[in-house]
């Protein structure tokens, strides 16, 4: 039998730190560049598109980001992978909607079905939807932003919830309204357009997407979707396990497998004992970077790029991550978590260390710390999720 390959963990994280633009001499030439690269940037956290850019482009001002989300609109934001907002460069947007569209779009579908047909107010679910759906789309076919709440009281279809948890500490209500919206997203009807708040701060105007961008995306079959994305983050996070695929894309392994084996892709031993894959012409080792400090903010792409991440993670999992998986702001060193950062009343940024540093690390963790600072400004931006780390401090 022949001898697979082997990359090193130490290997994989200089790969990591050259590739996703974390080394200071491999950095982004534009906020467009490092989502191409990253394969989107997460976008649930709106704070986040900001940080994760400015951790990767030398130079970058928050109006360049907004330049791209507003005016240009070359970065689109849109729910995609594991149902989650990221903000994708257009050709990048067109690969997702084309290999996560549908089946976001109709397990957005099956579950306000599920909902609706609990409500006494609803006779028909599934003409409901159909009329919610289409007085969206000819209310925005105009090129009017609208929020969800100005929506809603120009089309009186949209109102309605379900409570759920009655008598339980986590009752609540789920209104159909947004869903609706979020089905349109999925499926590329619709898109974010506008925010009508600040940068860290999340009320977006929905407006249709063929308007918002001048043209309907021209999205490529599931099939033809998912390798197209497999191979972008192959080229970018790869070597990754079959694990990390299905994962990261919130896909099926038939999906995935079905990708890998189109592209060809070689197996390799990872340490600990794992298969990774990578792209056939990519079976060599980026050269090791010196060791360098990075600040990323929560739900970073790198942070969550991966299902499998000891190599990068160690033993800091729960204090990074909370218990659905969602990752905190982080601090790097030579590749590895090491620690977490938060911001001060002061405006000051903190960095808050997992395991002892050498001095070196924790010297320049504090100087990238003062430039993200000074980058932030004395606005009023908090950071928004309290990673496990932070609420034990």
């Amino acid at each position: 039998m022949p001898v697979r390959p082997r990359i090193t963990d130490t290997a994989r994280r200089s790969r990591l730190m050259r590739r996703m633009h974390l080394d200071a001499a491999s950095r982004a030439g534009s906020v467009v560049e490092a989502a191409a690269t990253m394969v989107g940037l997460h976008a649930t956290t709106p704070s986040t598109v900001y940080l994760s850019a400015w951790a990767r482009v030398d130079g970058l001002t928050r109006a360049d980001i907004d330049t791209a989300l507003y005016d240009d609109r070359s970065l689109v934001k849109h729910l995609a992978m594991r149902r989650t907002l990221f903000a994708f460069p257009r050709d990048v947007l067109a690969e997702a909607i084309g290999a996560l569209g549908p089946r976001i779009t109709a397990s957005e579908r099956t579950n306000m079905l599920r909902d609706l047909r609990r409500s006494p107010d609803v006779d028909d679910p599934e003409g409901w939807i159909d009329t919610a759906r289409d007085a969206v789309l000819t209310e925005l076919a105009g090129g009017e932003s609208l929020t969800s709440t100005e929506l809603r009281a120009r089309l009186p279809v949209l109102e309605g919830s379900i409570t759920f948890g009655e008598g339980r500490s986590w009752a609540g209500k789920s209104h159909f309204g947004p869903r609706v919206l979020n089905m349109l997203d999925a499926s590329g009807d619709i898109v974010r357009g506008p925010n009508r708040l600040d940068w860290h701060l999340s009320r977006p105007a929905w407006t249709s997407m063929k308007v918002w961008l001048g043209e309907t995306p021209d999205a490529p079959s599931v099939h033809d979707g998912h390798r197209a994305l497999v191979e972008r983050w192959l080229r970018t996070y790869g070597p990754g396990t079959e694990t990390d695929l299905v994962w990261w894309l919130g896909s099926t392994k038939t999906a995935v497998r079905a990708a890998l084996a189109d592209l060809g892709t070689v197996e390799v031993d990872l340490d600990g004992g794992g298969i990774g894959h990578v792209l056939p012409d990519d079976l060599g080792t980026d050269e090791a970077c010196e060791p360098q400090a990075v600040l990323l903010p929560e739900l970073d792409p790198t942070t969550m790029g991966f299902k499998e991440r000891a190599f990068y993670l160690g033993d800091h999992g729960p204090e990074i991550f909370d218990s659905v998986g969602n990752g905190g702001q982080t601090a790097w060193w030579d590749g590895r978590i090491v620690g977490g950062w938060y911001r001060r009343d002061d405006n000051s940024i903190a960095i808050h260390p997992l395991e002892p540093l050498p001095a070196d690390a924790r010297r320049k963790l504090d100087e990238r710390a003062e430039e993200l600072a000074a980058w932030l400004g004395d606005g009023s931006m908090k950071i928004g999720y309290a990673a496990p780390y932070m609420r034990k401090r």
